[in-house]
C-alpha cells in the first residue's frame, strides 16, 4: 500500500495536536534508537509500554519479558518447518511508553516505514501487522491510526468491551478475553459468596471506567448494590489519595472490586498500607490479580486474601532458558538489553549515554562486564510461573503465524483465494484471513476469534496466600469458562480459599443482615435496595427462604405458622358432638324432648280425666308432637354441615315451628270465639270444630311446607367454608341458598307467632280452668321475646356461636311453650288429682257465676246410656231471689266425644251470660 507523506503527516497533527514541526517522514527514524528489529520476509510490529513515565521514568520488567517472548515465538516458528515454510518472520518492537502521545507517534512510525528494495522511499508499508499494545486506552489510539490504512492491530492485553464495537475498531483483534465477559464473571462471583453490598475503585481511563460500569450493571441485576465509586486519576495527588482512602476505611463495605492496571492503582495501595487499612476483602481484575508489583509483602496486611480472575497460564519451559540466557553484547539489535542489564545487576557498561537515550534514568557506579548470570537473580523477569499475558502474545504471534500461513499458501479463503506476496502483502489480506482463524496450539487450547474479534472468556480464579517461604503464592481456585453451559461456567473450590487475616471463612459484606425465613426485606426510604430491615410476615403469609423481598400468601385453606415460614392447613370451626358447648346444646335438646314425651305420657294416661278432655286433647297431643320436632330439630344444627343436614336444619324448622304455632292459633281461636259467642243459637262455634281445627291446622302448616318446597327445588342451602370471618380458620357453616326463601319462612313464622300472640292477649281475662289463653299469651311473649332478642344475638355473633344461638332460640322458644301450657296441667294431674275432678268443674261454675253476678241454678243430667247430653238451664226455686221477666228454657244437644267437657262449659257459660242480674 502506498501512503503519501502529506497524508501521514496530516494525520500526525490531527491525532497528537502538538504544533510540532514534522519536515519529513524520516523525522520518525529517530524511534530507531528505542526498537528491537531484526529483519525476515515478512516483518510484524510489536508495542510494549517498556517504559512507564509517571514521577519518575521505570523499566518494567514484566513488560519487557513480554517483548522478549514475542521475539522467542518468532524465533521458533521460523524454525518449525511446518508453519510457514520458505518464510521467516522479522519483527520490529517498539516501547510506547505507556503513553498516548507516543503511541500513536510508534504507530506513525511503524506505517512510514519503507519496503525492502525501497530505500528512502516515504510512502511505503513494510510491516503489514502490529501485536500491542497493553492498554485498552493505547489500543484505541492505535487502533483509530491504523484504522485508515486497513492494518490490523492484535492485542495481548486491552480487555475493554468498547474495543468489540467493530464500527470503530474494523481491524482490531485480540488475544485476551473482554471485559464484559470479566464484568459478568466477577458479578457471579460477588453474588456466589453471598455478598450485596461492595464498593468499587477504577482507573480514570477506558479501562477502568467501561469495567467498574459493566461490573456495575451486572452486579445490580444480581441484587447487589454498589456503596461508592472511587476513581483513581492517572497522576493523583496526596490529598485525592487520602480522600480516597477515607472513604474505603469508613464505609461498611467489606469487598473492594478494582479495576485498574498495576500502575494505576499501585498509589492507591501504597496509601492504604500507610494509613494500616486491613480487614477489607480485595477481589482484582485480570489486570493486577499477578501483579508483583502490588502482591509484595508489605502489602500483603491489606491485601492478603485477595481473590479475582486472571487470564489463562500455560507452562512454557523453553522460554526461561532464552530469557536467562539474553546477552547485552552480543545483541546490538535489543537496546533494552543494556538497560535491563544495568538495572538487574545494578552496574554500568562504560558509555557515555545509555543506548535508550533516557538520561532520567539512575547510573550506577560499579561496571558491568557482561559475564553476570541471570538466572542466579530472583526477579519477575524470569520468573515463568504465572505465564498469563505471555500466554496471550503466544496466541496472538501464533494466529498471525497462521494467517499469514493460508494466506502465503494459496488456500482459498475469503480472501477469494488470491495468493499472498510476501514481498507485497497488503494488510488488508492478512484481515481477512485473521478472521477465520481456528487452531488448536501446542497446550491444547482452540484458538479462534469471534465476529468482534474477541476470544472466548476464560478465566482461572487467583487467590493471594501466603507462601511457606514468604513470597505471595497466586493459588488457582475455580475457574470460569463462558463456553461451558450457564451452570457449569463458575467453578469454585471453597475450602481452597484463604481470606483476608488467614481466615477461612468467607467474609460477610452486606448493608443489612439477611432477613431469616418468616421475614421480608422493607427497603430504607432513601438507600439502595441492598440496605433494609427485616418485618415479619402478616398472618396469612410465609416466606421459606432468606432474603425474601415479598411474602407469598398461603392458599386458601392454609395459614402460616408461627414463625411464618410455611402454611398448615387451617383449623376447621363448627359446633361438633365433640365440643362442650354443642354437647350441653345437644343434651338440652334431648332434654326437651324427653320432657315433652313425658307430657305426652301423662296427658295420654290421663286422657279421660276432666282437666285432659277440657283443653281439647286432640290439639294437646298434636302440640306435644310439634315441641317434640321443634327439640329434635335442633340437633340437626349440631355437627359438621353437609349437604342433608343444611337442608333438613332449614326446613325441619320452618315445618316444626309452623305446626306448632298452628296447633296454638287453633287452641286460641276456639277459645276466643266461643267465649265471644253471646247468644246460644249462634252458629259461629260450629266454624270451630274438631273437623275445623285439624282443616286449619293442616292447613297453615301445609302453607310453609310449600314454601319450604320451593326453597329447596330452586336455591336449597349447602355447606360452605367461611374464610372471611376468621383469617387463621375455617367457619364450616350452610349457606342460605336464597335469603329471600328464608325470610319467607322466618315471616310466616313470625306471623303466626304475632297473631296468635294477639288472640290470646284479647282472651286473656277469660276465667280459670274454661280456657288456656292467658298461658298460651305468657308462652306466646317468651316466643316473641326470644326471637326478637335473637335477631342481633344472630348478627353479632362469630362463627360456630352464631348456630348455638339460633339452638338457643330454638330451645327456648319450645322450653316456653311447654312450660306454660303443659307444665301447670301435669303438676295437678300428679300432685293435685283432686282438682282434675267434676266436683271441681261444678265448683269452678259457681265461681264463676259468682264473678259473673248471676243468681243461677244449673241441673246436670246425664245419661251414660244415651250418646247425647241434655242440659235445662231454668230460673231457681230457690234459695236466691231475682226478677226475672221472660223466664227460657232452651235445650242444647251436643255430642259426646273428648271434648264434651269443655263444650259443655262453654254452653253453660254462654247461657249465664244472658241471664241478667
Amino acid at each position: 500500500m502506498r501512503v503519501h507523506p502529506s497524508s501521514t503527516l496530516a494525520l500526525w497533527a490531527v491525532l497528537l495536536g502538538s504544533g510540532a514541526q514534522l519536515e519529513d517522514c524520516k523525522r520518525w527514524q529517530d524511534l530507531d534508537s528505542k526498537v528491537v528489529h531484526k529483519g525476515g520476509t515478512v516483518v510484524l510490529g510489536g508495542m510494549f509500554p517498556i517504559h512507564s513515565k509517571g514521577v519518575e521514568v521505570e523499566f518494567n520488567l514484566r513488560v519487557f519479558r513480554w517483548a522478549q517472548a514475542m521475539v522467542f515465538f518468532i524465533e521458533k516458528i521460523n524454525k518449525d518447518s511446518s508453519l510457514l515454510p520458505d518464510v521467516t518472520l522479522g519483527y520490529r518492537l517498539y516501547d510506547t511508553c505507556g503513553t498516548v502521545g507516543m503511541s500513536v507517534r510508534t504507530a506513525m512510525s511503524v506505517l512510514s516505514q519503507p519496503l525492502k528494495g525501497t530505500e528512502g522511499s516515504c510512502g511505503s508499508l513494510s510491516i503489514p501487522l502490529i501485536i500491542g499494545d497493553s492498554g485498552s486506552t493505547l489500543s484505541m489510539a492505535i487502533s483509530r491510526t491504523l484504522n485508515l490504512f486497513k492494518v490490523p492491530l492484535v492485542s495481548y492485553f486491552a480487555s475493554c468491551a468498547c474495543l468489540s464495537d467493530k464500527h470503530n475498531f474494523p481491524y482490531f483483534f485480540r488475544t485476551i478475553p473482554s471485559d464484559m465477559n470479566q464484568a459478568d464473571a466477577l458479578a457471579r462471583l460477588v453474588r456466589h459468596f453471598g455478598w450485596s453490598w461492595v464498593g468499587t475503585v477504577g482507573a480514570d481511563d477506558d479501562y477502568g471506567r467501561t469495567g467498574i460500569d459493566m461490573f456495575t450493571a451486572a452486579v445490580s441485576k444480581l441484587g447487589v448494590c454498589v456503596a461508592y465509586r472511587v476513581t483513581i486519576p492517572k497522576l493523583p495527588t496526596k490529598d485525592r489519595l487520602r480522600e480516597m482512602v477515607k472513604t474505603i476505611r469508613e464505609s461498611t463495605a467489606q469487598v473492594i472490586v478494582a479495576f485498574a492496571i498495576e500502575e494505576d492503582i499501585q498509589p492507591l495501595i501504597q496509601e492504604i498500607v500507610r494509613q494500616n487499612v486491613t480487614g477489607k476483602q480485595w477481589v482484582a481484575s485480570e489486570a493486577w490479580v499477578t501483579s508483583t508489583l502490588i502482591s509484595t509483602q508489605e502489602n500483603f496486611v491489606s491485601l492478603g486474601g485477595t481473590i479475582g480472575f486472571g487470564i489463562r497460564r500455560a507452562e512454557i519451559p523453553e522460554l526461561k532458558h532464552f530469557l536467562e540466557n539474553i546477552d547485552p553484547l552480543a545483541t546490538p539489535y535489543n537496546p533494552f538489553a543494556r538497560e535491563f542489564w544495568e538495572m538487574q545487576f545494578e552496574c554500568s557498561f562504560n558509555t557515555t549515554v545509555p543506548l535508550t537515550s533516557t538520561a532520567e534514568l539512575p547510573r550506577y557506579e560499579r561496571t558491568c562486564t557482561g559475564a553476570e548470570r541471570i538466572g542466579e537473580t530472583d526477579s519477575i523477569y524470569n520468573d515463568v510461573s504465572q505465564l498469563r499475558v505471555t500466554y496471550n502474545v503466544h496466541k496472538a504471534v501464533y494466529s498471525v503465524a497462521h494467517a499469514l500461513h493460508h494466506l502465503l499458501g494459496c488456500q482459498v479463503g475469503p480472501a477469494g483465494g488470491h495468493c499472498g506476496d510476501p514481498q507485497a502483502l497488503e494488510p488488508w489480506q492478512l484481515v481477512q484471513y485473521l478472521r477465520d482463524v481456528n487452531y488448536t496450539n501446542s497446550f491444547g487450547d482452540t484458538v479462534y476469534f469471534d465476529r468482534n474479534g474477541d476470544p472466548v472468556g476464560s478465566y482461572d480464579i487467583i487467590n493471594w496466600q501466603r507462601g511457606a517461604s514468604g513470597p505471595v503464592k497466586y493459588v488457582t481456585v475455580g475457574r470460569f469458562d463462558a463456553t461451558l453451559p450457564f451452570d457449569q461456567q463458575l467453578v469454585v473450590s471453597q475450602g481452597d480459599i484463604v481470606w483476608h487475616g488467614g481466615k477461612k471463612e468467607v467474609p460477610v459484606s452486606v448493608c443489612s443482615i439477611s432477613c431469616p425465613k418468616g421475614s421480608r426485606k422493607a427497603t430504607r426510604m432513601g438507600q439502595p435496595v441492598c440496605c433494609y430491615d427485616c418485618v415479619a410476615c402478616t398472618e396469612g403469609t410465609f416466606s421459606n427462604a432468606t432474603d425474601q423481598g415479598e411474602c407469598t400468601p398461603c392458599p386458601e385453606d392454609f395459614w402460616s405458622n408461627v414463625k411464618r415460614d410455611s402454611c398448615v392447613i387451617k383449623e376447621t370451626e363448627f359446633l361438633s358432638y365433640a365440643d362442650a358447648f354443642g354437647l350441653a346444646l345437644a343434651g338440652t335438646a334431648i332434654l326437651g324432648t324427653v320432657c315433652t314425651a313425658g307430657a305426652a305420657s301423662i296427658f295420654l294416661r290421663h286422657r279421660h280425666t276432666p282437666l285432659v278432655r277440657a283443653n281439647n286433647s286432640e290439639l294437646s297431643f298434636l302440640l306435644l308432637l310439634a315441641l317434640a320436632l321443634c327439640f329434635l330439630c335442633a340437633l340437626a344444627f349440631v355437627g359438621r354441615p353437609s349437604v342433608w343436614s343444611c337442608r333438613l336444619r332449614r326446613t325441619s324448622f320452618g315445618l316444626s315451628f309452623a305446626l306448632c304455632l298452628s296447633c296454638l292459633l287453633s287452641k286460641t281461636m276456639v277459645v276466643l270465639m266461643a267465649f265471644r259467642s253471646t247468644m246460644p243459637g249462634n252458629q259461629t262455634a260450629r266454624w270451630f270444630g274438631p273437623v275445623q281445627q285439624r282443616l286449619g291446622v293442616f292447613f297453615c302448616t301445609a302453607l310453609q311446607g310449600v314454601v319450604c318446597a320451593v326453597w329447596l327445588t330452586t336455591a336449597p342451602p349447602y355447606p360452605v367454608k367461611n374464610t372471611w370471618l376468621y383469617r387463621d380458620r375455617i367457619i364450616l357453616e350452610c349457606h342460605l341458598g336464597s335469603v329471600v326463601l328464608f325470610c319467607c319462612v322466618l315471616g310466616y313464622i313470625g306471623g303466626l307467632a304475632g297473631f296468635c300472640f294477639l288472640l290470646a292477649f284479647l282472651a286473656r281475662k277469660l276465667p280459670d280452668n274454661f280456657n288456656e289463653a292467658k298461658f298460651i299469651t305468657f308462652s306466646m311473649l317468651i316466643f316473641c321475646a326470644v326471637w326478637i332478642t335473637f335477631i342481633p344475638a344472630y348478627v353479632s355473633s362469630p362463627g360456630k356461636f352464631t348456630v348455638a344461638v339460633e339452638i338457643f332460640a330454638i330451645l327456648a322458644s319450645s322450653f316456653g311453650v311447654l312450660l306454660c301450657i303443659f307444665a301447670p296441667k301435669c303438676f295437678i294431674i300428679i300432685f293435685m288429682p283432686q282438682k282434675n275432678s267434676k266436683k271441681q268443674l261444678l265448683v269452678t261454675l259457681k265461681l264463676v257465676k259468682r264473678s259473673l253476678g248471676y243468681r243461677v241454678f244449673a241441673v246436670l243430667a246425664l245419661n251414660r246410656q244415651q250418646s247425647a247430653l241434655s242440659c235445662q238451664v231454668r230460673p231457681p226455686r230457690c234459695p236466691w231471689d231475682f226478677p226475672v221477666t221472660s223466664p227460657r228454657v232452651n235445650m242444647v244437644h251436643i255430642n259426646r266425644n273428648e271434648n264434651m267437657y269443655t263444650s259443655l262449659c262453654l254452653v253453660i257459660y254462654s247461657f249465664l251470660r244472658n241471664f241478667p242480674p
